[in-house]
């Protein structure tokens, strides 16, 4: 049965046809894909659904006392949540008909009125709707989605757009209508928030319609897919894999069909142009009608997609960089605000290293060099340390972690963009980059699209055209302003200005945001065939699979490397791998049992198989400097005799790491009997691995312990 119906719904804008005609049903249980181009009329059907904007033609009918509730792409927050005391009560209230029975059943109680049958019936509501978890399941939806336990009695003022996003987010999984319209509700999440909302999502009973561009999300959460393509809405059943699937065996069909049809559309051009000419013209009109229903839109659809160029525009081709591209030793990546009267020495100390490296394009020819550090007083705020990560030519690696962890801030350090806090950052000779920010608030120069590229590259207005053209902007769309840009339409702008001059490192911050389908499919076509090497911070799970071959991972103030592809790091992480413990387990295994010091390189790679050989910056090797197992066999470093004073104090550390370890250990036992951490599935999820992590660690500290008499003196 059809909880809403769309019959023969138009939708216009001036003169612009949206929606044409457009028919469909919802039922209930249904969990439908919304798909298309930017600018297709997503966002328009979904508030014509919601009942937010009405259609010109035709009629949206909805089943009677249904409850709609629908998360828009930008912050739109209401006054009761922004005048709710805190974030936790702003969610909670959207449990509206929980919060009403609670307010009733306890004036109830407080009158003295319990023994009344509608008290009984109010309570047996109550608890069929699952009202005495609800504080639980407000504090796991505010956990899944990244909101930290110190944020949660925080006034909702004082949220970011994109927070204040999440947690509307969370506040209509709360409401739980009968049909949840989401549009474009990935934005603002980080890899584990789309897991946790997938999970949630797959155990609604109610409806769903979910307008997205990640492929992944969609696959997980979807069993129709409605697609709007030239105005029209086409049903597809199966997930987004099954509907790519059909929708490619579609056109395929339509461009066989076209080409069938050519005789039939020459004919109907002759005949139009026959009544032309005898001033036919009721004639001529209803063989262009014809005409116009015979021409395949798909076809000629289908030729306009984002068409990445093999070449810069400017200088053809990038040089070839050495075999060591990047290489970070004991890094400490941040933010540092100069002292008062300090600003002007920093920038005289700092100019040389950066060389303005903040312009966009900006190219790092020259031998190898580490990033010079100012002498002004400053105030430093490390985000993230880096004990030993190198990137090699060709590597195409993907920077993964939660949101605020770090990953823009260490792409932003190797951009050039932030001097380092500590240790040495060098880029290879020969090394060219180029740098796609994330943050698209920056003004980009020249008032219209054609002006922008031309003030970044003195060139003709067709060379630039012809440029442009690649990213889409065709005719009339080179003059659109650029403060007037869609989101999307200013992403194609960036990757235009990107690819003037040549570049082999591409360091790229989220380069899918506000890319429709098409669009992220060309892109990840030229990262997975471009001889240039990336590094890619993305949540884009599919970009991801088919792109990147090895992780950075940044999270808790670290990142390390880690050897596999994404879902490589998923099974993982689900069998408790965490940063730490990686970062610990590699710098104990190579230096005895014992951490590595900051700012020392742990003579391998962090987190990942030891290398026996390591590259340098000009091509060749050098041999390791510490033992390797036979193969196939795990074995451990010889272990040197130690002095009689260093034989105490390394006593006396493995004492201490011993008892700080046991002690974590029972507080996390402790945690586990906790049945307010049973009931969150996040924070069971961390609790486990952070136990499991402790016991790792508890066993390398007794191993150490056990070489440390080994090499008693």
């Amino acid at each position: 049965m059809s909880i809403v119906r769309l019959e023969s719904i138009v939708r216009e804008v001036g003169d612009f046809v949206i929606l044409d005609h457009v028919d469909a049903a919802i039922a209930a249980g249904d969990r439908i894909g919304l798909v298309g181009p930017n600018g297709a009329g997503k966002t328009t059907l979904l508030r014509l659904v919601a009942g937010l904007d009405e259609p010109d033609e035709g009629e949206v009918h909805r089943k009677r006392g249904l409850a709609v509730a629908m998360l828009r792409q930008e912050a739109n927050v209401d006054a009761d949540f922004t005048e709710a005391p805190s974030l936790r009560q702003a969610v909670r209230a959207g449990a509206v008909r929980l919060q009403e029975l609670e307010r009733i059943l306890r004036q109830m109680e407080e009158t003295g009125r319990v023994t009344e049958p509608e008290y009984e019936q109010l309570q047996h509501e109550f608890d069929h709707r699952d009202g005495y978890g609800l504080d639980q399941r407000v504090e796991a939806a505010l956990s899944g989605l990244g909101f930290v336990r110190g944020q949660w009695d925080r006034p909702p003022t004082n949220l970011s757009g994109g927070e204040q996003t999440r947690a509307a987010l969370a506040r209509l999984l709360l409401a739980d209508p009968d049909l949840l319209l989401l549009d474009e509700p990935t934005n603002h999440l980080d890899l584990a928030a789309l897991e946790w909302l997938e999970l949630h999502l797959g155990r609604r009973h109610g409806s769903l319609i979910v307008a997205s561009h990640d492929r992944a999300f969609l696959d997980a959460t979807v069993t129709r897919v409605w697609e709007l393509r030239d105005r029209r809405l086409t049903p597809f059943r199966g997930s987004y894999s099954a509907y790519a699937r059909q929708r490619e065996e579609r056109d395929v069909r339509a461009v066989d069909e076209a080409e069938d049809r050519a005789g039939e559309i020459a004919r109907e051009r002759e005949l139009v142009q026959l009544y032309r000419h005898q001033r036919k013209f009721s004639k001529m009109h209803e063989h262009e009608a014809r005409l116009e229903a015979l021409e395949p839109l798909e076809k000629r659809r289908s030729d306009a997609k984002l068409r990445l160029p093999t070449e810069a525009l400017a200088g053809g081709g990038p040089a070839r960089s050495y075999e060591t591209v990047v290489r970070a030793e004991g890094l400490v990546v941040g933010y540092a605000t100069m002292a008062e009267g300090a600003a002007e020495s920093a920038a005289a100390a700092n100019g040389a290293a950066d060389g303005g490296a903040a312009e966009r394009g900006r190219a790092a020819d020259g031998a190898d060099r580490p990033y010079a550090r100012g002498a002004a007083a400053r105030t430093e705020t490390p985000v993230a340390r880096i004990p030993w990560l190198e990137l090699h030519r060709g590597d195409r690696i993907g920077i993964v972690g939660p949101n605020g962890a770090g990953k823009t801030t260490l792409l932003r350090t190797i951009a050039g963009e932030l001097a380092p806090l500590d240790g040495a950052l060098d880029l290879g000779k020969n090394v060219q980059l180029t740098y796609l920010a994330q943050l698209r608030d920056v003004p980009i120069p020249g008032a219209t699209v054609l002006d922008a590229v031309l003030d970044a590259l003195p060139l003709t207005q067709g060379a630039a055209r012809g440029h442009l053209a690649r990213f889409l902007f065709r005719g009339d769309d080179v003059f659109k302003e650029v403060a007037a840009l869609s989101g999307g339409e200013r992403s194609r702008l960036e990757l235009a200005l990107l690819f003037l001059l040549p570049a082999n490192l591409l360091l790229l911050d989220e380069p899918t945001n506000h890319l429709d389908i098409p669009a992220r499919e060309a892109l990840e076509s030229f990262m997975a065939s471009t001889d240039a090497t990336l590094l890619v911070v993305s949540h884009d799970r599919r970009l991801l699979e088919k792109v990147c071959d090895s992780l950075w991972v940044v999270d808790g103030g670290l990142a390390v490397p880690f050897e596999g592809g994404y879902r490589a790091w998923r099974a993982a992480v689900a069998d408790c791998w965490t940063v730490k413990a990686a970062a610990e387990s590699e710098a104990r295994r190579l230096h005895g049992g014992r951490s590595a010091p900051d700012g020392r390189r742990p003579g391998g790679t962090v987190g990942s198989p030891a290398r026996k050989a390591e590259a340098r910056s000009d091509g060749g090797a050098v041999a390791s400097d510490r033992p390797v197992a036979a193969a196939g066999v795990p074995g451990r470093p010889i272990v040197a005799k130690l002095s009689k004073d260093a034989y105490r104090r390394r006593k006396i550390q493995l004492d201490e790491e011993l008892a700080s370890l046991t002690e974590r250990k029972r507080r996390l036992e402790s945690a586990l009997s906790d049945p307010g951490v049973h009931g969150n599935f996040l924070e069971l999820r961390r609790v486990s691995g952070e136990l499991a992590g402790v016991d790792q660690a508890l066993a390398q500290v007794e191993q150490a312990w056990l070489e440390m008499e080994e090499a008693a003196p």
